[in-house]
């Protein structure tokens, strides 16, 4: 559609070829055919310059012919959010109705299904390990069954859900042992991965290594922000394992002290409906992208104002519609 501006040297030609006839018969006229306004003075340059805006406005509406694009940049809402799970059988204990799980779960299905498309949302499940249950994706559907899938078993280790989380952030396997965390030698180094959060979901209990302090600071010198979850209650439940009582309780000091280093925050979930309002508070990254839009529309209103700007200057110069 380009090629239409081809026309527009016609244009101008044809242009010229009339002046040139004007003047031609205004020659022959002798003082009879010079043009005045109104007070008697003589139209000189003036009489082009309607012309000249008609000219542009018609440019421009061919050149809106052939669909122009550019580039905007839109505020969006975008990144990674990695559901990280305790799947550790002390998150079957009933303080949380009906278990913790159960309302961990029943939380993060309606949080997933009130994310927009620009979210990539990953879950992962730790006890003693931790698991990749879900690459980070925009299919909610396999988000959903993710969730549905996680079964409690086992016991707790944070730092494994942590470099687990690391891990489906990264898209890539990180080996444990590469990280060093003696004074003075740099840790492992991680892209940076500020639009990633990790939504941590657990009880707090601790049982294994690694530390999960010194894992956290990894993930903070990426950028990624953590927001633990506490579930559950202080004052604790009863649960039976292999027919032992056990108490397991809420330890919120830990999970604390992870928001603290990676910048995030900590939620205390008593019940499911505050689980509830935790999801709705997470801070998710507002990003300014670039987007290709169609400008056509904006192109075609530019040539008809010239058009415009014509028309009236012709009515207001020479008393008559163009």
């Amino acid at each position: 559609m380009l090629l239409s501006l081809l026309l527009i040297p016609l244009f101008v030609g044809a242009y010229v070829r009339l002046l040139n006839k004007r003047k031609q018969a205004l020659a022959n006229l002798g003082p009879l055919g010079k043009v005045h306004n109104g007070s008697g003075q003589e139209f000189n340059q003036r009489r082009h310059v309607p012309p000249l805006f008609f000219l542009l406005g018609l440019t421009i509406l061919m050149f809106g012919l052939a669909r122009p694009e550019m580039i905007v940049d839109l505020p969006r809402v975008e990144g990674t959010v990695i559901l990280a799970f305790d799947v550790s059988l002390s998150m079957v204990a009933d303080d949380l109705e009906p278990t913790r799980i159960d309302a961990a779960k029943a939380a993060a299905r309606s949080f997933v299904e009130n994310q927009p498309s620009t979210i990539k949302i990953g879950v992962v499940a730790f006890s003693n390990g931790g698991l990749i249950v879900q690459q980070p994706t925009n299919d909610q559907t396999a988000i959903l069954a993710a969730i549905e899938r996680l079964s409690p078993q086992g016991g707790t280790s944070l730092g494994q859900g942590i470099f687990t989380s690391l891990n489906a952030i990264a898209g890539e396997a990180i080996s444990i042992e590469e990280i060093s965390f003696e004074e003075g030698v740099q840790p492992f180094e991680i892209e940076d991965y500020s639009s990633a959060v990790v939504l941590m979901l657990t009880d707090g209990e601790n049982l294994g290594p690694p530390e999960p302090l010194e894992i956290a600071q990894v993930a903070a010198d990426a950028g990624v922000r953590f927001y633990p979850v506490g579930i559950g209650s202080t004052t604790g439940s009863v649960i039976e394992i292999e027919g032992f009582n056990i108490l397991t309780q809420l330890n919120e000091t830990i999970l604390q002290e992870i928001a603290s280093i990676t910048n995030g925050s900590y939620y205390h979930a008593e019940d499911e409906e505050s689980l509830q309002e935790i999801y709705d508070n997470v801070d998710l990254q507002l990003t300014i992208d670039g987007e290709k839009v169609e400008i056509t529309s904006i192109v075609a209103g530019i040539g008809l104002i010239f058009f415009l700007i014509g028309g009236v200057l012709t009515l207001f110069w020479f008393g008559r519609a163009p």
